[in-house]
């Protein structure tokens, strides 16, 4: 088989082909007397679940699953497949926590902390599901302003601080932007909290989006798998 048939069916460039080749996402191909690659209908099962897998799961990822594949570790790399989508499903969480608490009237009604009016960082950072460093960042950036206990100095966050990260971490991992970040805190100020919820909620949207990817990416990796045994 011939790699421009593959690649006209992948709609992709024979040259994205040699680089998942040299990257060892597919097994070794010979070559003819000519010097022509010769794929088989396994390599081309590769390709496809290459391409595939890249929507709902990125290429990082694939870098670790298709070697695997390779070597007749499929189990681990069915658990590295697991694990990204424990994540994504944690994603999901952290984003819907963060519309749960826009919709608060009152800030005081935090779900699963009702009897405490202060946390610590590591309980905030828990709370959204990013690093205390994390944090710490956005408050030298000047995004989050906690108070300190006197004495010690440790930081003290209120349900609001708490609500601030979730949003902060929602609209920076969908915009990348810390002017919008800003702009988007100004108006969390005035408690206009439309511009937040309406990212929060596309970012939900693109979770649903990702995990349907995903399913299609699994399934045909399954293909795969199921053209090695036949293989074999």
């Amino acid at each position: 088989m011939k790699g421009i048939e593959i690649a006209k069916k992948l709609n992709i460039s024979t040259s994205a082909l040699r680089h998942y080749e040299a990257w060892g996402l597919v097994p070794e191909v010979e070559r003819a007397a000519n010097g022509y690659r010769m794929y088989t209908k396994e390599h081309e099962a590769y390709f496809q679940c290459i391409r595939a897998m890249y929507e709902g799961f990125g290429m990082e990822l694939i870098r670790e699953v298709m070697p695997r594949i390779i070597r007749g570790e499929a189990l681990d790399a069915l658990w590295l497949i697991n694990k990204a989508q424990v994540n994504l499903h944690a994603e999901k969480e952290t984003v819907q926590r963060t519309v749960d608490m826009l919709d608060l009237r009152e800030l005081g009604d935090l779900p699963r902390r009702r009897d405490k009016n202060s946390y610590t960082i590591g309980e905030v950072a828990k709370e959204a599901n990013v690093s205390a460093s994390a944090i710490r960042h956005w408050e030298k950036e000047g995004l989050i302003g906690p108070e300190r206990q006197q004495g010690s100095g440790f930081r003290i966050y209120s349900a609001s601080d708490i609500r601030k990260v979730l949003v902060i971490r929602t609209v920076q991992r969908a915009v990348y932007s810390l002017d919008t970040v800003r702009e988007v805190l100004s108006e969390l100020d005035k408690h206009n909290v439309a511009q937040a919820k309406d990212i929060a909620l596309q970012s939900l949207r693109y979770i649903d989006q990702a995990l349907a990817r995903q399913v299609r990416g699994i399934a045909c990796l399954q293909n795969l798998l199921d053209t090695i045994s036949n293989q074999e």
